[in-house]
């Protein structure tokens, strides 16, 4: 083991709260998101943060912020209750439905938050920071789905509590897609875990420190806060995270400094534009219990009478 393990001042005990950025535009799904936040877009029979918010009650963190925006209301409408939905369902006996109807109200401590400007993630984040106060939390971000079979919090969380400071998620991507992407240079530290040593926001082509790109998973260090206070806006004109993580990664632990990082090998779904969108919901769709079979008979048929142009397409 080569990293150096942090003290924990401000970051002993159990992590519970969360805060999930949904004040984006989703501009790459108009016109479906003129009227709809891209959240609430359906993957299968669900919205997109309804996933997310399960993901998080199941990792223990069941006090969620989400920082919202400007026609946003639809969220806040489905995490609360449907009183004449749930009359007209139990009224028809259909207890299946009014369970999963239900469930969206029960799952966490749900609070809100409005972002106002949209400044970026950086600015997103430290909009909870009232609500986080002086305790390790997490992020969330809606465009990346983590399949439940394989659990990538609980293990950020256990590594967060060891090492202290704050850790970040990142996978392995084409070299050619590292510009996509925020990259991290890293160290060894322990199988899954490196220590980052720097961090760049979508480097310029040919430029990424590596091709371990970052997603959409954080447990920060409260030190974040006071950080993302003094971040100049960076890339895009906007306060950058990974600005902010970057300064983070350089500070002493005994300030909230030091960052790692889990090299996450699972299941993830990105939703985040239109075809990796239609990608996850086919490949949720097709392992449904209740749908999976039929859904699957289907696309084999579909594709076995495509035309060969448009195969080639």
């Amino acid at each position: 083991m080569t990293a150096e393990r942090t003290g924990q001042d401000a970051t002993a005990g159990a992590v519970t709260k969360v805060v999930i950025p949904v004040a984006g535009l989703g501009t790459r799904f108009l016109p479906a998101t003129k009227a709809t936040p891209k959240e609430m877009l359906p993957v299968v029979d669900k919205p997109a943060i309804q996933y997310v918010v399960e993901e998080a009650v199941a990792a223990g963190l069941s006090d969620v912020l989400l920082v919202t925006g400007r026609n946003k209301d639809a969220i806040e409408n489905h995490f609360d209750r449907a009183w004449e939905l749930e009359k007209a369902l139990e009224q028809k006996g259909d207890q299946e439905r009014l369970r999963r109807v239900m469930k969206s109200q029960i799952l966490g401590d749900i609070h809100y938050v409005r972002q106002g400007d949209p400044r970026g993630l950086g600015h997103a984040v430290l909009c909870g920071a009232l609500h986080v106060g002086d305790e390790p939390f997490a992020v969330m971000l809606g465009d990346d789905l983590i399949d439940p079979r394989d659990p990538l919090l609980p293990h950020m969380l256990d590594v967060q509590k060891r090492y202290g400071g704050s850790v970040i998620a990142l996978i392995e991507v084409d070299p050619a897609q590292a510009h996509m992407y925020g990259c991290a240079s890293v160290e060894p530290a322990e199988d899954d875990v490196v220590r980052v040593t720097d961090l760049v926001e979508k480097p310029e082509p040919g430029t990424a420190p590596s091709n371990l790109a970052i997603i959409g998973r954080y447990v920060l260090h409260p030190a974040v806060f006071d950080v993302l206070r003094t971040t100049e806006p960076g890339r895009g004109g906007e306060i950058q995270l990974t600005d902010a993580l970057k300064t983070l990664a350089g500070m002493p632990s005994d300030q909230g400094g030091g960052v790692h990082a889990v090299v996450f090998r699972g299941r993830r779904y990105d939703t985040g534009d239109r075809l990796d969108y239609l990608r996850t919901t086919v490949s949720l769709a097709s392992e449904r219990s209740d749908l999976g079979k039929d859904f699957r008979a289907f696309l084999r048929e579909f594709v076995a009478q495509l035309p060969p142009e448009v195969e080639d397409d």
